[in-house]
């Protein structure tokens, strides 16, 4: 089972790069145990223009056969031969994708202590796999790695190549090519496909793999055309796993929308609703945020939840009001929480303030016990984007579960589209919004969840209040424990 990685570089990049990324010297043939055979990496060339990686793994089948105690996919006992004479050694599985993490997983996560600047470069890199089961062929190869930037040449392997009439077997030769990934990019995509691509795996999935999933997919995997298939087939075809990684990744997706599509559109809004006044007129996304921060000061909150924290706006202007000593940001997107701490520089903070700041990957769908506690927690610009059969989990997950003294929930009106003239009649504001209610809608929502769960609730307008169709953000206020619903504003 054999594969290499190859880049090429210069005097002053040198190609060389690769074994401070893969943790691995070119000098150096180096072997590593694992479960079911033994790892080597050694270098076929390494200079400063040229350098390959390469990994071979020699499979155990004994070993691989002890392991399985004996039953082979779907738990049948395998014909006795069959169980050590057969392709787990020579063509690339789940077997090698083992093998990847495992020895080079630092390069997966990218991390480099020597050569920090590394890992987050774009290289040129060539992939050779020269025998990989794809159940699918060639077209199903390319499915799947050209939505990712590689250019793919996925050559069949004939079955006889003295019987050509025979025609081609289920493996094939594959390269790939690009210009512009990170090396922790191509090894995480080689870990999830490669089990993809066989449609077999050699242990048992359990539910941790639906983590493991989202880890290496993540900033790839929620958009990738081929997302069912990819977790249907990684997760062994068990459809319960399945669902609930695909449940996951939509949440992921919704979350990493454009969020300067959003606010680009609210400045719009805001600019159209004020165009007769002489000053320039301050964007919705900035009332939102002023709103919201009127409020919480009102309550009193000093430790505040900013759930669905995307790319960290609220967090930042949370952070300069000294009266709120803990702000804890969660999204589902790591994606989105890495540009959150690069707008907040949290890595050059003082440790004073840094330590009033956390940020959480989390889903608002599952409860979460990280989330109990708090003085206040905001949902702002964030139920608008999940189907509606999934906000009764949300609303569980925050009233029911986490249940903070106060909440304030905004979204858009959709009643005040009509006062913006380039949004086509019918058109939510943005492709990611599941829906967008009317006031009635919203008012109805937020009493039936205050009455559940034990909570006041009070509606505000945010931005110009338009006498026929209101504002268009529209605000809920709900306070725990108060004696009756408080009147609208």
């Amino acid at each position: 089972m054999f594969l290499t990685i190859s880049t090429t570089g210069s005097a002053q990049r040198p190609a060389t790069d690769l074994g401070h990324l893969l943790h691995k010297h070119p000098e150096k043939a180096q072997a590593f145990s694992t479960s079911y055979g033994t790892a080597h990496v050694l270098y076929p060339e390494a200079d400063a223009e040229h350098c390959t990686a390469a990994l071979l793994l020699e499979v155990d089948a004994v070993a691989l056969v002890r392991r399985r105690k004996g039953k082979g996919r779907g738990g049948a006992p395998d014909a006795a031969l069959a169980q050590y004479v057969n392709d787990r050694p020579y063509a690339a599985s789940s077997l090698l994708a083992v093998a990847l993490g495992s020895v080079f997983s630092s390069a997966m996560r990218g991390v480099c202590t020597a050569r920090p600047e590394l890992p987050g470069t774009p290289r040129p890199l060539r992939i050779e796999v020269p025998a990989l089961p794809a159940r699918g062929g060639a077209d199903l190869v390319r499915r799947l790695f050209e939505p990712l930037g590689w250019t793919v040449t996925a050559e069949p392997v004939p079955l006889d190549t003295e019987f050509p009439e025979w025609g081609d077997s289920r493996y094939i030769r594959l390269t790939l090519l690009a210009a512009d990934l990170t090396l922790a990019e191509a090894l995480r995509h080689l870990y999830a496909l490669l089990p993809v691509l066989d449609d077999a795996k050699h242990y048992w999935v359990s539910p941790d793999e639906v983590d493991k999933l989202l880890r290496v997919g993540d900033g790839w995997l929620p958009a990738h055309p081929e997302r069912e298939l990819i977790t249907r087939r990684y997760l062994s075809h068990r459809w319960s796993l399945t669902r609930q990684a695909n449940e996951r990744l939509e949440l992921v997706r919704l979350a990493e929308a454009d969020d300067s599509e959003v606010e680009d559109l609210d400045n719009a809004v805001a600019q159209e609703a004020e165009a007769d006044d002489e000053e320039k007129p301050t964007p919705l996304a900035v009332r939102r945020r002023e709103a919201i921060l009127g409020v919480l000061r009102a309550s009193g909150a000093a430790r505040v939840l900013d759930l669905g924290c995307g790319q960290g706006q609220l967090v930042q202007a949370l952070l300069k009001d000294p009266a709120f000593t803990e702000i804890v940001g969660v999204d589902v997107s790591m994606r989105a929480l890495t540009i959150a701490s690069r707008r907040l520089k949290l890595d050059r903070m003082g440790e004073r303030q840094a330590s009033r700041v956390t940020l959480l990957q989390g889903s608002l769908a599952y409860t979460d016990k990280r989330l109990k506690g708090y003085d206040a927690a905001v949902l702002s610009e964030v139920i608008e984007h999940l189907d509606l059969p999934r906000l009764p989990a949300l609303e569980y997950a925050v009233f029911g579960s986490a249940r903070p003294r106060t909440v304030c929930v905004t979204t858009p009106n959709v009643e005040y589209n009509v006062r913006w003239e380039s949004l086509p009649a019918g058109h939510a504001r943005h492709g990611d919004h599941r829906f967008e209610w009317t006031r009635e809608e919203f008012r109805g929502w937020a009493r039936t969840v205050a009455e559940r769960h034990g909570y006041a609730v009070e509606f505000l307008p945010v931005g110009p209040d338009d006498p026929e169709v209101g504002p268009p953000t529209q605000m809920a206020v709900f306070r725990l424990g108060t004696p009756k619903e408080a009147k609208a504003a």
